[in-house]
Parts: structure tokens; C-alpha cells; sequence
């Protein structure tokens, strides 16, 4: 079956270079961690890439990173499409302010997939690494894809500890999970920090509110089926019509639309574990770390140093 990776790379600036985390080496040849994600993806069995970009970085982001993954899907038989998310692609009648910059958030981004994404699929962030284990559970759990059962969806669950920055607070989606292992609620929490023994919440008057660290957590990885693009464009309307819109700064995310639809009864997620530790640059200082931890899994045999010539090598078997 036809199973495709959606990466969410709109977020990448408009000239690239210095500053750019998305484009901060972290491996010994000058790999960036999407690289990792999609050889990741690869292995485990996906065969369809889909970046989602804006046009006004179409022309750096090919010539960065998208002709170079081109030509190693082609050695793999491996399919890459691009879809492009807009400001202006607005539902019909809506006037898009004239001071609004960013996109509308990542529930438009994965809408913008509408002509390109026919089958079942996994999403993720640009700027995130998950680990071989997620990958691997998410393309089984879509192999089990049938038509008639459209609303049965997935998430890779990350522990809390597994996932927090030494630098800083981050945002996480906090996840409600029942004794069967679906998703009950999603929070998007804000100012989620590393303390000593755990994790927590920074208030505005600088308290901390405690969190379970060992709790699931949504880092914007799901599995989902192509019927979410219809979901998402009536979700998409309504969101654009909210009297409490704040046409410059609201975004449509993807956890807080899944959030609707399980409080709707509309789909269900089930969670799969991963125990895998998630790395990514937040902030500058993490960067270091980062790149320590793929040297460390390099040496452990975890990557080659010529990060796809082992899925080379098994193509040519």
C-alpha cells in the first residue's frame, strides 16, 4: 500500500543559512535532522514523501534540501511530492489582513495536501527527531487501512521527560490516554520546563505547576487517513469564522482540531509508546546536545556515517 510521510516545513525561512534551525547541521556530513526523519521513514516502510512549503522559499528550499532528496527517493523508489501552504488560501470570502505574516498554523498546512494526498499517512514536524521506534509502529498501524473505517487515527506517545529542553520552556501536547490506549483529550500546554526530578508548568507569576513526566505527550506526530483533508477543510471554515478570531496572530493546529474531533466523537486515536528520546534545536544552546546525541548514535550503529547507503544496499539486494 501506498503510504506517505508529510513533513511540515513551511516554518522555514525565507533565506536560509545562518539562524535557520530547520537547517543547522547535526550529523558528520552535513545532515539536518528532517534527513534522519526520512531515512527513519523509509526503512520502516514508507514510500511517499510530501513536503509542505511556501512558494517564496520553493526555489532555496529544492536547491538545500529537496534536489538532493529527490535524487536518493529516486535510488529508492521512493515518491516525493510538495504541496505549498498559503496565506491566502482562505475560505471564499474571507479578506486575509494585511498585516498578517504567518500562515494560518498547521491544520492549513496539512490542508494544503488536498491534491497531492490520496493515502494513508504519518505527519511531522521539520525540526523534530523521533527515533526509529515511532516510525515503525505508525506504518503498521496504517497498513491496517480501510476505507470503510476512515476515523481510526494514531499518534506516537512520548514520554514528557523524554522530550523536554535543558535550555527553556517548550510546548507539548498533553495527552489523556484511557486503560485501552486512546486518546481521550489533548492539551497544548506552553512553558512546559525540566526541573529537578520532573517537569513542569511555568505560571505567569512565576510559579511552577508540577506534571507527571512520565505522562504521554503528542510532539505532532499522527497517522492518519486522507478522509482528515475533509474533516479539516469544515474545521478549517469554522475556525475562520470565530467571533473570537484574532486575524493576526490565531492559528488552526493540528492537536487542538484532533482535540474537537475526539470531544465530538468523530474519530479515535490510539497511542502508541515510544521510549525513544526526541531531540531538536529550540533554542541555540541545545544544538551541542544535539549533535552529540548523533554522534553517540552513530557510534552505537544506530546510523552509517553514509546515512542512506544502508537502505541503498538493501535496494540493490
Amino acid at each position: 500500500m501506498k503510504t506517505a510521510l508529510v513533513i511540515l516545513a513551511a516554518g522555514i525561512g525565507a533565506r536560509y543559512g545562518g539562524g535557520i534551525k530547520q537547517l543547522e547541521p547535526v550529523g558528520p556530513m552535513g545532515e539536518i535532522i528532517v534527513d534522519y526523519s526520512i531515512h527513519d521513514a523509509i526503512a520502516a516502510g514508507f514510500n511517499k514523501i510530501v513536503f509542505i512549503i511556501r512558494r517564496d522559499i520553493e526555489a532555496d528550499f529544492r536547491e538545500v534540501i529537496g534536489d538532493r532528496m529527490e535524487a536518493t527517493c529516486r535510488e529508492l523508489g521512493v515518491e516525493v511530492a510538495y504541496a505549498y501552504q498559503s496565506l491566502e488560501d482562505v475560505p471564499q470570502g474571507m479578506t486575509v489582513p494585511r498585516d498578517r505574516v504567518k500562515p494560518w498554523g498547521t491544520g492549513q498546512a496539512l490542508l494544503s495536501c488536498r491534491e497531492v494526498l490520496h493515502e494513508p499517512f504519518a505527519v511531522i514536524n521539520a525540526d523534530d527527531y523521533y527515533g526509529k521506534e515511532a516510525f515503525g509502529r505508525l506504518y503498521a498501524f496504517l497498513q491496517r487501512y480501510r476505507p470503510e473505517c476512515p476515523g481510526a487515527f494514531c499518534m506516537a506517545g512520548f514520554i514528557l521527560s523524554n522530550t523536554l529542553s535543558e535550555h527553556g520552556g517548550v510546548t507539548r501536547g498533553i495527552c489523556h490516554v484511557n486503560r485501552e490506549g486512546y486518546l481521550e483529550r489533548v492539551v497544548e500546554t506552553k512553558n512546559v520546563v525540566k526541573v529537578p526530578g520532573g517537569a513542569a508548568v511555568a505560571q505567569a507569576d512565576g510559579s511552577l505547576r508540577p506534571l507527571d513526566p512520565d505522562c504521554y505527550v503528542s510532539m505532532n506526530m499522527w497517522g492518519m487517513t486522507p478522509e482528515i483533508l475533509t474533516e479539516l477543510d469544515r474545521g478549517f471554515r469554522a475556525f475562520c469564522q470565530r467571533p473570537d478570531l484574532d486575524p493576526k496572530t490565531s492559528e488552526f493546529l493540528i492537536p487542538i482540531f484532533v482535540d474537537q474531533l475526539l470531544q465530538e466523537g468523530r474519530v479515535t486515536v490510539k497511542v502508541l509508546p515510544s521510549a525513544d528520546k526526541w531531540f531538536g534545536v529550540t533554542y541555540r544552546a541545545d544544538k551541542p546536545l544535539v549533535d552529540r546525541a548523533f554522534r553517540e548514535l552513530i557510534a552505537a550503529g544506530a546510523y552509517r556515517t553514509d546515512l542512506f547507503s544502508d537502505l541503498r544496499d538493501t535496494w540493490m539486494i
